[in-house]
């Protein structure tokens, strides 16, 4: 049985990048700054943050900059069980 969804990717990815907005703020990193540090263009970090657009791999190059790869790391490191069959199936 899968849980209800509550937002839509785009809603999620928009959240992500807020989060990411936030951190690099608080952080006093203008978008140009982040994006020499990060190897990311600056366009691509004005479009990550106004639609939450990005690369899988760009986004791993901001989090790096921004010291936050543990969280990205994390992200799929502990997912709880949802039947017996995944707990069986995962040993295969």
């Amino acid at each position: 049985m899968t849980g209800l969804v509550w937002e839509t990717a785009e809603e999620l990815d928009q959240k992500l990048a807020g989060r990411v907005r936030n951190i690099r703020k608080r952080r006093s990193i203008s978008q140009k700054k982040l994006a020499d540090m990060s190897g990311v263009s600056y366009g691509s970090i004005k479009r990550f943050e106004a639609t939450g657009q990005i690369s899988l791999l760009s986004l791993t190059k901001i989090a790096i900059a921004l010291d936050i790869a543990d969280d990205l790391r994390s992200i799929f490191t502990q997912i709880p069980y949802r039947t017996i069959e995944e707990v069986i199936n995962e040993g295969k």
